[in-house]
């Protein structure tokens, strides 16, 4: 059974859905990506939940946990202030040794909670996630491009028909169903400006894209990233890229990266059954003997 649920952390309400816990199952805690929600890691948690805890929630400004109109001024939006927010989260509920899975801006922020709050986490598992290479003309129109995405949202929302059979084909090798379409852009319009256009702003400048790769070289607990083979967002290569620097990647010859052929940037949507199958293998695996 899944209980929905809100956590006021600073001032904000987050929503979030938690699983009964299951006797002798890791608590599994699921982040969603930039401009998205809880619901698409739901296909996962539905299966996943028999075997294990789940938790997922929505990011602050996102999905469900919108900000109040007298919300506190100083929030911020950086990797780091969403991984307290959920270092609150998980405190409040009182749970401890959970794997984090983190799909695209989600993997980062499992990444800086890891780090953070190590004595809380036992594992990470990035989904769509890499980086740390920072290639300043494509940042800035990766940048540009995602301020018009916030701005134009609201001009485009008249066309909706049009906008959810866009959605999805965005980012995707093969179209999703229509739901997903519908899903995608109703997240798109709900999402608070300010944190949409912060969280890209704060997480993607040249000093954060230059520290991630010094934070995962740090990081004690195992770390592993599932790549999409045709992701165009987040290319294998620097999945590869920033995988290399956990010491899992030396021990193993780059087996904490697993790639899954034929899939774009929603990996959890295009080969859900692939995707279960590779958490499931990390997740029950002796970690003192990584794959």
């Amino acid at each position: 059974m899944v209980a929905m649920a809100t956590i006021n952390i600073l001032g904000v309400e987050h929503v979030y859905e938690l699983s009964d816990p299951v006797p002798n199952g890791s608590v599994l805690v699921f982040i969603h990506g930039w401009l998205l929600s809880r619901h698409y890691w739901q296909p996962a948690i539905d299966r996943l939940s028999r075997s294990h805890q789940c938790l997922s929630y929505d990011l602050r400004g996102f999905g469900d946990s919108q900000l109040p109109p007298d919300s506190p001024s100083n929030l911020g939006y950086s990797p780091a202030d969403y991984a307290k927010d959920l270092n609150h989260l998980l405190e409040q509920l009182n749970l401890k040794d959970v794997w984090l899975v983190g799909h695209s801006l989600g993997g980062t922020l499992a990444l800086w909670t890891a780090h953070l709050f190590p004595q809380r986490i036992k594992g990470v598992i990035c989904v769509n996630a890499g980086g740390g290479i920072y290639l300043k003309e494509e940042f800035e129109r990766f940048r540009a491009v995602g301020r018009r995405i916030v701005q134009w949202r609201l001009r485009w929302f008249s066309q909706v028909s049009l906008m959810c059979w866009l959605f999805t084909r965005a980012a995707v090798a093969k179209p999703l169903p229509f739901l997903w379409g519908q899903q995608r852009v109703i997240d798109w319009v709900v999402a608070n400006p300010e944190a949409a256009l912060g969280a890209l702003l704060d997480s993607t400048t040249e000093e954060e894209v230059h520290r991630l790769p010094h934070i995962v070289s740090q990081l004690q607990q195992p770390v592993y990233f599932i790549a999409g083979a045709k992701d165009k967002i987040m290319e294998p290569k620097y999945v590869h890229h920033l995988a290399s620097f956990h010491s899992l990647f030396k021990r193993c010859c780059g087996g904490n990266v697993i790639e899954l052929d034929g899939c774009g940037h929603m990996s959890m949507l295009e080969q859900t059954e692939d995707l279960l199958q590779h958490l499931e293998t990390i997740i029950d695996s002796p970690q003192d003997s990584p794959l």
